[in-house]
């Protein structure tokens, strides 16, 4: 059985400034390189044979220090891995969410938005998220694969390989920056 590793990018611009960056595309930190780096180390030995990224900087630029590190040619840019449009909340602070917001979600101290001006809601990007991995998998019969991509697309990529609803994605708990989610079970739906 293949191993999936959703890894989340390493720290950008807009995280340390504590902004919400949706489909701002921003660049790593230094500490966000470093971070990539330390993923890579995880990911040695895990004989990943393809990574998938999103085309935002952040993402891929994690992505490309990953391949270098372990050792992968192939890095396959996917645009349904980006991160979640966070329409008019994009740009502004995180502090301010539930001002900006429509509806707002607080789960384990993380205030998460359901709605908002322009916002991508979270069964849309689940519906995205799910297709995108529906292609993934079908591509890569063999080996293990590497997705980078983004915090709330990520927690929807792994509530679709496991058939959970979107709400279940967001309460199973935060990503960190350069986190790496091992998907073990697969569960084939043709």
């Amino acid at each position: 059985m293949r191993t999936i590793y959703l890894i989340r990018h390493g720290q950008c611009v807009d995280n340390a400034l504590r902004i919400l960056n949706g489909h701002r595309d921003t660049e790593l930190t230094e500490l966000g390189r470093k971070q990539a780096k330390a993923s890579a180390k995880k990911l040695k030995n895990k004989k990943i044979t393809v990574i998938y990224s999103s085309p935002l900087k952040r993402a891929l630029e994690t992505a490309e220090i990953i391949a270098d590190e372990i050792g992968v040619d192939l890095i396959k840019l996917d645009k349904d891995l980006i991160e979640r449009d966070f329409g008019k909340l994009t740009g502004q602070l995180i502090a301010d969410i539930p001002n900006l917001a429509t509806q707002t979600c607080p789960i384990n101290g993380i205030c998460y938005f359901l709605d908002g001006p322009g916002v991508e809601t979270f069964p849309k990007l689940y519906s995205r998220v799910k297709r995108a991995l529906k292609k993934i998998l079908k591509q890569n019969s063999d080996g293990n694969i590497a997705i980078v991509t983004h915090g709330d697309t990520g927690m929807m990529l792994q509530a679709a390989f496991y058939d959970w609803d979107w709400e279940r994605g967001i309460k199973y708990r935060f990503w960190k920056n350069a986190e790496i989610f091992e998907l073990k079970e697969y569960k084939h739906d043709d």
